[in-house]
């Protein structure tokens, strides 16, 4: 077992990982802080900009839609250049974005914001790109889920990070009046109440930008070990060649639909769990925004169970396979959101918070189950995996049309009714594990 542990960071040449792994894992948790100070900016901008939940949700189209745009040049760029190379320009590119903040602020519109966004994320899209395939390539390929995941573990770090400071430096000093107050302001109070909420929401985000150029420059003095394909090809790519030879591989074609209803899951859960507090609290008589801030606090619960039971995983893994293990939570996330769809009240809530516990291995493991078999193309397949985060982009602004709705011919809550969205996600995501469970995998 040993053996096994001191196999996880070296190759089998010998060549140790540990530093640039714990580098690198550090940019796991920074992405983390991204993504999960994000969710619950679409209420935010939505009660700053007088919106409707829908176009609140253009913060997850920006956000999302940044991850798909950059994946495949950031896959490129990597494939001419090193990943260690990849990893600077996706910090440079993430630490422009969070500090355009400033001027979008002094803008005092919304567009500047979801452009910030936008370039922020094609910073994490390099990010992601580029780590994912290296950490599965620190070491042998029996370890490589395994080792992806324990990477992966401190991503949710990041992620609690960032719902802490929305919750205690950004929503809880934005002004206490809710929606429908705000409503009634004419124009010049308005404008005042935005500026000021924008001054406070800005804050972090000028912060991590400055963690983010001090990163940026121990990064440049971090040594990286070269590693290339499994195959020892060339660095030479020919696009179209590699795109088909992906696209026949049955399981990576299905991992990149899997990974697209996934994330389109974890973040539609993690958004809207605002949303569903909210109302299960305010009909317990709650105001507006204490409601809010109860949700945002079991939002972080859920991100703690998600967190707690990612290391619990890597131990699994050793006896388990991760197909097995990622059909199982898959099942199991199916169940619990339909008691949160269908029962409702305080115990849904509690259930879409457990929710979070059976996403904690899924990322990882979808990804590298399907880059198993991919022996010469790791940085257009990752490239593909994360495109797929798109999934975050559009399935969102589905759901925000379901809540916006207000009434279903069901009789349930139309917040309820919207969960029915990230319960077809898991659906896919089982369909694919049990499909890979019926192929033969390294027993990680």
């Amino acid at each position: 077992m040993s053996n096994n542990k001191h196999r996880l960071l070296v190759s089998k040449e010998g060549v140790s990982y540990v530093l640039p792994f714990i580098v690198v894992t550090c940019c796991f948790a920074l992405w983390g802080f991204a993504n999960d100070i994000t969710n619950p900016m679409v209420k935010a901008f939505s009660k700053i900009f007088r919106m409707s939940v829908t176009d609140g949700t253009l913060v997850q189209v920006a956000f999302y839609g940044g991850y798909f745009c950059m994946a495949l040049p950031a896959a490129l760029f990597i494939r001419r250049h090193s990943y260690k190379s990849g990893i600077i320009m996706g910090l440079a590119l993430y630490a422009i974005g969070v500090l355009l903040f400033i001027p979008a602020k002094a803008m005092g519109a919304f567009p500047p914001f979801l452009l910030a966004y936008f370039i922020l994320t094609c910073g994490l899209s390099f990010l992601e790109t580029t780590a994912n395939p290296y950490i599965l390539l620190m070491g042998d390929r029996e370890t490589a889920t395994r080792r992806l995941t324990m990477a992966q573990a401190f991503n949710p770090i990041g992620s609690l990070a960032g719902m802490y400071v929305a919750m205690h430096f950004i929503q809880a000093r934005l002004s206490p009046l809710d929606t429908a107050q705000r409503a009634t302001l004419d124009d010049a109070q308005f404008q005042a109440l935005k500026q000021a909420d924008l001054a406070v929401l800005i804050q972090p985000y000028v912060v991590i930008g400055i963690l983010l150029l001090a990163m940026l420059a121990i990064m440049l003095f971090v040594p990286f070990p070269q590693v290339r394909q499994r195959t020892g090809e060339s660095q030479s790519l020919q696009l179209l060649p590699a795109v088909r030879r992906l696209w026949r591989n049955r399981p990576y074609r299905g991992g990149v639909i899997a990974q697209f209803f996934y994330v389109g899951a974890q973040i539609t859960c993690w958004t809207f769990i605002i949303q569903y507090g909210t109302r299960v609290f305010t009909a317990q008589g709650m105001p507006e925004q204490d409601a809010e801030v109860l949700s945002q606090q079991l939002n972080m619960v859920a991100m703690v169970c998600f967190c707690l039971l990612r290391f619990v995983n890597i131990y699994l893994m050793k006896y388990i396979r991760p197909s097995h293990l990622l059909a199982f939570f898959a099942t199991v996330a199916i169940m619990l959101l339909c008691c949160t769809i269908f029962v409702g009240g305080t115990t849904g809530i509690y259930c879409l918070v457990a929710v979070s516990a059976c996403m904690s291995l899924m990322f990882p493991t979808i990804y590298g189950l399907a880059l198993t078999d991919v022996t010469q193309d790791a940085e257009v397949g990752s490239a593909g995996l994360i495109m797929a985060i798109l999934g975050g982009s559009l399935l969102p602004a589905v759901q925000a049309l379901i809540i916006d709705s207000d009434t279903t011919s069901t009789g349930l809550p139309s917040v309820n009714l919207s969960f029915v969205v990230p319960l077809f996600c898991f659906l896919i995501v089982l369909l694919y594990a049990l499909n890979i469970a019926m192929r033969r995998e390294p027993n990680q």
